[in-house]
């Protein structure tokens, strides 16, 4: 009887148990995501072949998916033999399609694609103009700037998977990752306060790096082909400012990220600066040719000299630049825009120095203000602000070039005198052998100088209008070759851009026509030597112009112009008096 009671209760006891798991079941174990910043960066690719789930090539994961995490009765405590297991395996993250993702910062904007997670677009405004530009290098194929290199500056194959992608729910950022048999990696992209573009990298493949360029923006091919574009590269180490010449570099240009601040890719007007968040192990600026292909460019490594053909020859060079990390993780603040000084020196890290303005900084700067004064208050057309400008200069010049000019007039009157005296000594200025006599030489020249004395006159006065104005030329230039609010500004019918050269020539040569009128109206000095610098002056100024900036031309026209008005008062009034 009592077994009979034992065996009912215990058949009791399990129908309970039963019930009981039929109507509550324990739960699943929890799904833990990978840690921010690690996840699936911490397993190398290989891992994911041959486990569940299979490779990660064509396959589509959420962004964030991770492996389950063993736990005991769902309560997450370690057992100690869990403690000594393999690492779990992380399931592959990947998309199926690609697509593009914009991130916008004011009137800046990023296209983004997430095919090797790159950049395709990036436009900037213009400073003063409503106009944007585009400062991605047209390319017929990759890679793109943020693309991953290797430690042979090649492109790796992740820079051709498609990423999974997750933007921000406030629309400020976006992050990539993926993870399969191309390797591993995450890059999360952002605009900061600032307007700076912002990456943030990891990746498992040995010595990798990111690139930026080849190249910056998409010049025409006549700014390609003139002497007075420059396309550099640019960066800051404790010494100060350096630039490169990718028309003087053969093979890549290695800088140790130790003493590195900030490195990029520079042309007249912009820049790409990438300014590393953290160690940096290395930059590398990587010459390359950029072979047309259309409307784009396919860029190829320049090839060692006695190997580079005829036509590679005639190619136009850029720069590629690529950042290594000294660790895993790489973090730049990326600076894209115009290369305006005021901008620039509003913003950390010194990026204004890439406006090298040289010595001529200090007179370059009053006239840039000038401008824009002018630009803002008088007239809205930088054309007729250089020659209101002009006419200001040559105002403040005014008592120089008047001294200058009655110099010159003296100098005049005393010719048939400094005349007298040469003939007067010319028989006896070489020997019997032909061989100057320097000490009756000598006594000539120190005979004219107590003459130019005791009249008052400076011999070297009718060179100084000229010594005074080719500071001021070459500050025109500087500005014009440098100043982006200058890029593309019109004057009037065909000159749709101060910044470049006229496209007719037909300034240059009204210009060689003012400077011979000038000459002739000038008047001419005793001094021969000095008479043949006048004469050939015109030409000298015909073949400086001929391919310059449309502005620079424009402002020593007018230059010329205010001169012979001059020169015609003085004509008068010294008729007049005579």
């Amino acid at each position: 009887m009592d077994n009979r009671r034992l065996f009912l209760a215990i058949l009791l006891s399990l129908a309970v148990v039963v019930i009981w798991q039929f109507l509550f079941p324990a739960a699943p174990p929890r799904r833990m995501p990978p840690p921010a910043g690690s996840g699936a960066l911490s397993a190398p690719a290989g891992d994911n072949e041959g486990k569940a789930g299979g490779p990660a090539s064509g396959s589509s994961s959420p962004a964030g998916a991770a492996a389950p995490a063993t736990s005991a009765g769902g309560t997450g405590a370690s057992t100690s033999e869990e403690a000594n297991a393999s690492p779990v395996a992380i399931q592959p993250v990947a998309a199926q399609s690609e697509e593009t993702v914009a991130l916008v910062h004011g009137a800046a904007r990023a296209q983004l694609t997430n095919r090797g997670a790159q950049l395709l677009s990036m436009t900037v405004p213009e400073v003063g103009k409503r106009d944007r530009v585009e400062l991605v290098r047209r390319r017929s194929e990759g890679p793109y700037p943020y693309a991953l290199a290797g430690r042979d500056l090649r492109a790796l194959p992740l820079d051709g998977v498609l990423f999974a992608s997750e933007k921000a729910l406030d629309g400020q950022s976006v992050t990539f990752r993926y993870n399969g048999p191309a390797g591993t990696a995450e890059k999360r992209f952002y605009f900061d306060e600032h307007g700076f573009f912002g990456v943030e990298i990891r990746c498992s493949a040995p010595g990798w790096g990111v690139i930026l360029g080849p190249g910056i923006g998409n010049p025409s091919k006549a700014e390609l082909d003139s002497r007075y574009t420059q396309r550099d590269g640019v960066y800051r180490t404790t010494e100060g400012v350096q630039t490169l010449n990718p028309k003087s570099e053969n093979e890549a240009k290695e800088i140790p990220g130790r003493a590195l601040r900030w490195a990029g890719l520079e042309d007249n007007y912009f820049l790409v600066a990438a300014i590393p968040q953290g160690a940096l192990g290395r930059a590398v600026f990587q010459p390359v040719l950029a072979q047309p292909r259309d409307q784009a460019a396919r860029f190829i490594p320049v090839p060692p000299k006695d190997e580079m053909s005829a036509e590679q020859k005639d190619f136009n060079r850029e720069f590629e630049l690529v950042l290594q990390p000294a660790g895993e993780r790489l973090a730049l603040l990326s600076y894209w825009g115009s290369k305006s000084y005021e901008q620039l020196k509003a913003l950390p890290y010194g990026l204004e120095e890439t406006v090298q303005l040289g010595s001529l900084g200090l007179l370059i700067r009053p006239l840039l203000a000038g401008l824009h004064w002018i630009y803002d208050h008088i007239v809205p057309n930088y054309g007729w602000a250089i020659i209101l400008m002009t006419v200001l200069i040559k105002v403040l010049l005014l008592p120089l070039t008047h001294r200058s000019t009655l110099s010159m007039r003296k100098m005049q009157t005393l010719n048939p005198r400094m005349q007298a005296i040469r003939e007067r000594y010319r028989p006896k200025l070489k020997d019997k052998q032909g061989r100057p006599n320097l000490e009756i030489q000598r006594k000539m020249n120190e005979e004219i100088m107590a003459l130019y004395k005791a009249e008052g006159v400076n011999p070297a006065g009718g060179c100084l209008p000229l010594l005074l104005q080719m500071p001021i030329l070459f500050a025109f230039y500087r500005l014009l070759s440098t100043s982006v609010e200058l890029r593309g500004a019109p004057w009037m019918l065909w000159i749709h851009d101060l910044s470049t050269q006229d496209p007719y020539f037909v300034l240059p040569i009204v210009m060689g026509v003012t400077q011979f009128l000038q000459v002739y109206m000038t008047p001419q000095a005793g001094d021969p030597a000095q008479r043949r610098l006048f004469l050939l002056m015109p030409l000298f100024m015909l073949v400086f112009f001929f391919a310059a900036p449309s502005g620079l031309v424009l402002y020593w026209l007018t230059n010329n112009i205010l001169t012979i008005i001059q020169q015609a008062v003085y004509n008068r009034f010294w008729k007049i008096e005579n």
